[in-house]
């Protein structure tokens, strides 16, 4: 029967790369959990203010109301799901870089909080 071949293959390919998985830098999107972006954690002050700290150094020298025009899209977060905008700034697009090997899992979630705040300033 064929499928044996195939699952002593695919168990010693698996025992080949779990380790090599297990020692990728934990601070990579693949390794961590998805966000979860309820009301407690979108109200927090603390989110709130860790995320603003993040953008005013970071984000608002291309998204603010001040940044070169035409240099990066306005934030306009009203109609912006959290898991969208989180995607975008651990991922990026298009010219935007991604920021997973920058900021921590927290402060782009933080930033997400901010962003979708009464508190945010673009």
């Amino acid at each position: 029967m064929v499928r044996r071949p195939l699952v002593l293959f695919s168990m010693a390919l698996a025992a080949v790369i779990a380790p090599a998985l297990a020692q990728q830098d934990p601070k990579t999107a693949a390794s961590e959990a998805p966000p979860v972006f309820d009301s407690k954690f979108l109200q927090d002050p603390a989110n709130i203010k860790v995320g603003e700290t993040v953008w005013t150094g970071q984000c608002r020298h291309c998204h603010g109301s001040s940044a070169y025009p035409g240099k990066a899209p306005k934030l306009r977060p009203g109609a912006l799901d959290p898991a969208f905008i989180y995607e975008r700034v651990t991922d990026g697009f298009q010219k935007m870089p991604a920021w997973k090997e920058v900021f921590s899992q927290h402060e782009r979630m933080s930033v997400v909080a901010y962003i979708k705040s009464g508190d945010f300033s673009p």
